[in-house]
């Protein structure tokens, strides 16, 4: 068996973007189930930064990084739908992107179409998989149809900016939030059929404005703690909450009783591994996704660029909310 250098991006502990160590770690074979991948660029996701800081806790040391592009250096037992030179790309358990070169799981690895660079690529899984799930399978009990009301906060982010998009093919009217008016405006060049500024504007009342106040259909909410009380005030009776990320904290205890004073409510919780856990859903989900993206329907932007060893700027940036659309780190 054969071993190959390669640098990759360690915690040793929770704590600050400080506590990012880039160090050399030796790569060997695939196993069953395995491919090894050589990246070529790598995504950079709010995930990161919850599992960086503890609020999702890992085992230490911890391999950082869930998407990345790259090329298929060598194929495990059992993996028929890679084979060595093959581009691909993927969002993936367990963690460990932020490197050159790793062997991991083949299942949520995708042959990544010629069509789309690696840099588009690595910045579009986690987020574009992650739109796809919300829209199409996170809806409300009577589904979304064109012309409905949805809510999206942080809608200037990387998952925002393709919800913009995505919802806008699918004829839905993107009511989106962001921190700042230049936020908004991108989220409205992206296909938001209204933008709020958060900072300024009180966005339950303009929900309601906005809807002559029936509310939205549904709310997708990865802000957490600041947002989701009053998202419940922005939905219609029957309306669904999708909490999906805790960019302002962890959401406190829920009193039920609430959903049935503000018009029988649902919540849900969801998250992308749970729709990507097998190959057969994985793939459809990205053929989607590609789809969208070759036709130009979807465009993903990456508006920040880092190298694999200045990751801790990155993550500063990200975490303090001045970043916009997608950032990669390149190799």
């Amino acid at each position: 068996m054969t071993s190959q250098t390669s640098k990759a991006v360690h915690i040793n502990q929770h704590g600050g973007a400080e506590e990012l160590k880039l160090v050399d770690v030796q790569v060997g074979e695939p196993g069953a189930g395995e491919i090894r991948i050589r990246h070529k660029a790598v995504g950079l996701n709010y995930i990161d930064i919850y599992q960086r800081a503890g609020l999702y806790k890992l085992p230490m040391p911890l391999s950082m990084g869930m998407e990345a592009s790259g090329v298929i250096e060598a194929v495990g037992e059992g993996v028929t739908h890679l084979k060595v030179g093959d581009r691909a790309a993927y969002a993936s358990q367990p963690p460990g992107s932020y490197c050159e070169l790793r062997v991991m799981p083949a299942k949520c690895v995708c042959k990544l179409p010629d069509a789309i660079s690696f840099e588009t690529g690595a910045a579009m899984m986690l987020k574009g998989l992650t739109a796809q799930y919300l829209l199409k399978k996170t809806q409300p009990q009577s589904g979304l149809k064109a012309g409905d009301f949805v809510l999206f906060h942080a809608a200037a982010g990387g998952v925002g900016l393709i919800a913009c998009q995505w919802a806008k093919a699918l004829g839905l009217q993107l009511i989106g939030t962001a921190g700042s008016d230049a936020k908004c405006a991108l989220a409205l060049a992206n296909g938001a059929s209204h933008a709020i500024n958060y900072a300024t504007e009180d966005f339950v009342a303009r929900v309601k404005e906005i809807t002559g106040g029936k509310g939205v259909s549904v709310v997708y909410d990865s802000v957490g703690k600041d947002t989701f009380l009053k998202s419940l005030d922005c939905l219609s009776p029957f309306g669904l909450l999708a909490n999906f990320g805790n960019a302002s904290g962890k959401v406190e205890p829920l009193d039920l009783g609430l959903l049935a004073a503000k018009g029988s409510l649902y919540v849900s919780r969801p998250t992308l591994f749970t729709h990507i856990a097998n190959r057969e859903s994985t793939q459809a989900m990205a053929d989607d996704l590609f789809a969208m993206v070759v036709s130009g329907k979807v465009t993903i932007p990456i508006d920040q660029t880092f190298a694999l060893a200045d990751v801790a700027d990155a993550h500063r940036a990200l975490e303090a909310r001045k970043t916009t659309g997608c950032t990669i780190l390149t190799l």
